[in-house]
């Protein structure tokens, strides 16, 4: 009888990551132990100024804003996931072309799964939107667009510093690093469109009839780039989320969920509950709670 080994690929890729993390840590060691990249990091600190006007501080809309994109990306990830696995779903849900979307695609009937990547996708551009028009208004934009050509060199830098794990001298609550200020931008303006687009070209809400268009922008190439953008929502999640951590957890926690340039146990508290809502969210997705929600905006059938 032939032993399971289906654990041995995830150890040797775990003891291979953790490998390569110790190498690139001793790498960045030695580089700045160089005087010429002694130079560098003094020439580039790795902030760069913000234009004149911007914001100071994190106000409580862009706390509210960042629980629920985690919330709804939890959702998204999990159903997600579900519909990539396949199967016969427990049940479907279908209703007619009657709604707020309109199109000459047949009526949809989707699986459960499906209804609420799509319920959940609708939720969270119309909170994109929402914070984005927040973004504009309030000039908090200024925080995550660069306006520099320096933000590049002090990318680098601050990269560099995070590697050798002397982290960059920063003080979030008036400003990001420039690295922290591309991630953002990328996540914002460039990953984020990106999940809309493909979804969009996954979805029945995409007109069928357009010929051009589909010869062009392929059902194919959307569902190739859709799911590596997830990973990369993921890859995001776990490296922020470590960093914020690792930085200072309590004044960190606190200016993003408590709006205050402190270091008091609130913001933690408030992270808490908002996590506890998230794996909540993430256990809840199974028929009997999906069910009688999905009932009412439309019919569910096994």
């Amino acid at each position: 009888m032939r032993r399971r080994t289906g654990w041995l690929p995830v150890a040797l890729a775990v003891v291979a990551g953790v490998a390569l993390l110790g190498g690139v840590v001793l790498v960045a060691i030695w580089l700045r132990a160089q005087p010429t990249v002694q130079e560098f990091i003094a020439r580039y600190p790795g902030t760069t100024p913000l234009p004149e006007g911007a914001p100071v501080g994190i106000p409580a809309w862009l706390g509210w804003q960042h629980f629920l994109n985690g919330f709804f990306l939890v959702l998204l990830v999990r159903s997600g996931l579900l519909l990539r696995k396949g199967g016969r779903p427990p049940a479907r849900w279908v209703r007619g072309n009657e709604g707020l979307i309109r199109t000459k695609n047949p009526p949809w009937k989707v699986s459960i799964h499906l209804w609420l990547h799509y319920t959940v996708d609708v939720l969270w551009v119309a909170n994109g939107i929402v914070f984005i028009v927040l973004l504009v208004v309030t000039g908090q934009w200024m925080r995550i667009v660069p306006t520099s050509a320096d933000v590049w060199p002090n990318a680098v830098s601050a990269g560099l510093q995070y590697a050798s794990l002397d982290w960059p001298v920063e003080h979030a609550w008036v400003n990001y690093n420039s690295l922290q200020l591309l991630t953002y931008f990328a996540i914002v303006f460039v990953v984020a469109p990106l999940a809309v687009l493909t979804g969009l070209r996954l979805s029945s809400v995409w007109p069928q009839g357009a010929d051009r268009v589909n010869r062009v922008y392929t059902r194919a190439l959307a569902k190739a780039v859709h799911y590596p953008v997830m990973l990369a929502f993921v890859a995001f999640v776990i490296v922020h989320v470590t960093l914020v951590f690792a930085t200072g957890a309590l004044r960190n926690l606190d200016a993003m969920y408590a709006s205050r340039d402190d270091a008091s146990w609130l913001g933690f508290a408030i992270f808490a509950v908002s996590l506890a809502a998230m794996i909540g969210a993430w256990f809840a997705v199974r028929p009997a709670v999906l069910k009688p929600i999905a009932s009412l905006t439309g019919t569910v059938s096994r």
